[in-house]
C-alpha cells in the first residue's frame, strides 16, 4: 500500500506545484512577452479554465475506462504541455499550452481520489486520502519558493523541471500501480448524463455536494485575502507574509500525515463536527488577535484542522458510489473551482466595502456552519461501533 500511496502523493505534489509555480514568474513573463499586469493574470487563469472545462466531462468518461491508463495518458499530456510552456515564443502560445496543461491535470488528478478507495483497504482509505492531500499541501507551501529558486536559473527552468518530474511519474505509474479496470453497473457503460443523474439520485448526495461547495466558497474567500489583510493590519512585507504561509502549510502537512489515526480513534462524525466547530471559532477570533505571533499560531491550528476535514469530506463523497468515483472526483473539483471563483469575488466586495477582514472572516464562519449542518444531516457518516451494535441487537 505504501508504494501506491507514495505514487499518489508525488502525483498531487507535481500537479499542485505546477499550479503555484507560475506566480513568481509573472513579473518576468510580463517583460518577456511585453504584456500588462491584467494580461499576465491570464497565464494563471488559462490553467484553471482548462481544468474546469474538461473536469465535468472526463470524470464520467474515466469511470468506463481503465483508471491506470487514464492516469498515464493524463501525466504524459501534462508533461508535454508543461514542457512546451517553457518554450512558448509568444503570449498566446503560453496561454494555449497552460490551458492544455490544465486539461491534462483535469484528466489526472481526479483519478487519484477515485483510485484510493479502489486500491486501498477500507480501514486505510482515510489515511491514504490524507497523504495525497499532503502532496497538495506541500505544493501549496513550497510552490512559490521552488518557482522563485528555479527561475533564478532562467524562466524556462521551472517548466522543464516539472515536465521531467511528470515523465518520471509516468514510469512510476506504469510499473508500480496495478491495472484498475472499470467497475461497471450491470456490466454496462453509461453516458455522461446518466452517470450524473444516477449519482445525484443517491441518498445524501445533493446535500453532500452542496455542503462541499459552500465549504470551499467560504474557505477560499478567507484564503484569498490572507496576504491583503496581513499587509493592511500588520504592515508585513512580502517576505514576512510568506513566513505566515509557511506556518499555514506546516499545519496542513502535519495534519495530512498524522490526523487520520486520531479520526479512526474517535470516529469520522465526531472528528468532523469537532474540527469544523473549532475552525469556526478560530475564524471568529482571527480578526481580533493581538499580534503576528498569535496570527501564526491561529493559522497553524486552523490549517491543521482543515487538513483533517478535507480527507473526511473526500472519503464521504467517494462512498456515494463504487462505479462513478471519477465522476465524484471531477464534480467535487469543479465545485471547488466554482467556489474559489465565487468566494474570492464575494470576499473582495466584503473586504472593500464592509469592514475589511472581519466581514470576510464572518462570511467564512457562516459558510462553514451551513456546510457542517448539511454534512451532519446528509446521512453519509458511518455508524459508530456502539450504534452498529445496538442496531444489530434490535
Amino acid at each position: 500500500m505504501k508504494t501506491k500511496v507514495g505514487v499518489f502523493f508525488c502525483m498531487m505534489f507535481v500537479i499542485g506545484t505546477d499550479t503555484f509555480i507560475v506566480s513568481p514568474l509573472l513579473p518576468t513573463l510580463r517583460q518577456v512577452y511585453g504584456i500588462s499586469v491584467e494580461h499576465s493574470s491570464w497565464i494563471v487563469s488559462a490553467y484553471a479554465l482548462g481544468y474546469t472545462a474538461l473536469a465535468l466531462i472526463v470524470g464520467p468518461l474515466s469511470d468506463g475506462w481503465n483508471r491506470k491508463t487514464v492516469m498515464i495518458s493524463g501525466m504524459i499530456g501534462f508533461g508535454v504541455f508543461t514542457f512546451l510552456c517553457g518554450f512558448a515564443s509568444n503570449f498566446w502560445m503560453m496561454i494555449l499550452f497552460r490551458f492544455f496543461a490544465g486539461v491534462s491535470a483535469a484528466v489526472t488528478s481526479p483519478q487519484v481520489w477515485a483510485a484510493i478507495p479502489q486500491l486501498v483497504p477500507k480501514d486505510k482509505i482515510l489515511k491514504a486520502m490524507g497523504i495525497a492531500t499532503a502532496g497538495l499541501a506541500i505544493a501549496q507551501t513550497l510552490g512559490v519558493p521552488i518557482g522563485s529558486y528555479l527561475a533564478s536559473f532562467g524562466w524556462r527552468i521551472p517548466f522543464i523541471v516539472i515536465s521531467v518530474g511528470s515523465f518520471v511519474l509516468v514510469f512510476l505509474i506504469a510499473f508500480m500501480l496495478p491495472s484498475m479496470p472499470p467497475v461497471l453497473e450491470n456490466g454496462l457503460r453509461r453516458s455522461i448524463l446518466e452517470n450524473y443523474r444516477s449519482l445525484l439520485r443517491t441518498p445524501g448526495s445533493n446535500r453532500a455536494f452542496l455542503a462541499y461547495f459552500i465549504f470551499q466558497t467560504g474557505n477560499f474567500a478567507a484564503f484569498s485575502f490572507i496576504g491583503t489583510w496581513l499587509s493592511d493590519q500588520y504592515k508585513l512585507d512580502v517576505a514576512s507574509i510568506g513566513t505566515v504561509f509557511l506556518f499555514l502549510g506546516l499545519g496542513n502537512v502535519l495534519s495530512s500525515f498524522f490526523s487520520s489515526s486520531f479520526v479512526q480513534k474517535i470516529g469520522m462524525k465526531v472528528s468532523f463536527a469537532c474540527g469544523m466547530a473549532l475552525a469556526i471559532v478560530i475564524y471568529m477570533l482571527l480578526p481580533f488577535v493581538p499580534g503576528i505571533i498569535y496570527v501564526k499560531a491561529a493559522y497553524f491550528c486552523l490549517f491543521f484542522l482543515l487538513g483533517m476535514i478535507f480527507p473526511i469530506m473526500m472519503s464521504l463523497l467517494q462512498q456515494l458510489s463504487s462505479t462513478a468515483r471519477g465522476t465524484i472526483s471531477s464534480l467535487a473539483n469543479a465545485l471547488m473551482y466554482l467556489g474559489t471563483t465565487i468566494g474570492s469575488s464575494i470576499a473582495g466586495m466584503l473586504y472593500a466595502n464592509t469592514g475589511g477582514f472581519v466581514s470576510v472572516s464572518l462570511f467564512a464562519v457562516i459558510c462553514f456552519f451551513l456546510s457542517l449542518i448539511l454534512y451532519m444531516n446528509s446521512g453519509l457518516f458511518p455508524f459508530s461501533r456502539q450504534a452498529q451494535t445496538e442496531k444489530k441487537q434490535v
